[in-house]
C-alpha cells in the first residue's frame, strides 16, 4: 500500500534539518532509521528515534499542533521511504566519492563510522542494552562494530604514512562488507517479520 507520507527527497530534507537546527547528518539519520526499522525491539516507536537526533532536552519546540502535524509527517515520509528500501534489502552507505587528499579521505572515514555507528548500530540497539538475539544476529551486530573500527584505523594509517591510494583500496572493501553485513542481517532476520515491524507514529 501506498505510504500517505511522502519523502520530501533529499536536497528538501536537508534544509528542513537546518530548518529544525538538526545536529544529525542526513546520511546517519536515513541509517538510524534503517538500523531502527531493523531493530527487534518491537516496543519502539519513531517517535523516540526522532527525538534522539538532538541531544537530550534540545528537541524543537513545535509551536502548534499544524507545525508538530507537518513535522512527523516529513519525517515519517523518509521512514516509509526507508522501510521500502529494507523491505527490497537495499540499504546502502551514503555516496562515494574519490578523495582528493588525505584530509578529504578522513572526513570520508568518520562520516562513514558515524553512518555504521551512530546510525545503523544505533538504531538497531534503540537504546536496550539488553536485548535478546539469536547468536548468529548478535555476533553479527558484534562484527558490524568492527567493520565500523575499520575506519577508524584507517585514518590512523593514513595520518601515520600510509598511502592514500591503500587506505582507499580498504575504504572500498570495508563498504562493501558492510553492506553486505547489512544485507545478510536484512534478509535472515528482518524480512521474515517485516510485515510486524511497521511502526506508527504514536
Amino acid at each position: 500500500m501506498q505510504s500517505e507520507n511522502r519523502y520530501l527527497g533529499d536536497e528538501k530534507f536537508k534544509k528542513f534539518l537546518e530548518h529544525y537546527k538538526c545536529p544529525t547528518p542526513m546520511e546517519i539519520v536515513k541509517m538510524k532509521f534503517a538500523g531502527a526499522i531493523c531493530s527487534p525491539y518491537l516496543e519502539l516507536r519513531p517517535t523516540d528515534v526522532i527525538a534522539s537526533l538532538w541531544p537530550e532536552g534540545r528537541s524543537p519546540r513545535l509551536e502548534t499542533k499544524e507545525e508538530a502535524d507537518l513535522f512527523f509527517k516529513f519525517f515519517m515520509g523518509l521512514w516509509d521511504e526507508i522501510f521500502e528500501d529494507v523491505k527490497r534489502n537495499q540499504i546502502e552507505l551514503s555516496a562515494y566519492h574519490k578523495p582528493d587528499n588525505k584530509e578529504d579521505f578522513m572526513q570520508l572515514c568518520e562520516r562513514r563510522y558515524e553512518e555504521l555507528e551512530a546510525g545503523f548500530i544505533e538504531g538497531f540497539w534503540a537504546g536496550q542494552e539488553n536485548l535478546k538475539l539469536p547468536v548468529y544476529l548478535a555476533e553479527l551486530m558484534d562484527s558490524l562494530s568492527e567493520t565500523a573500527e575499520v575506519y577508524a584505523t584507517l585514518i590512523k594509517k593514513v595520518q601515520a604514512g600510509t598511502m592514500l591510494e591503500d587506505g582507499v583500496k580498504h575504504f572500498i572493501a570495508t563498504d562493501k562488507m558492510a553492506e553486505k553485513a547489512i544485507a545478510f542481517l536484512i534478509e535472515n532476520s528482518v524480512l521474515p517479520r517485516i510485515e510486524n515491524l511497521k511502526r506508527n507514529i504514536q
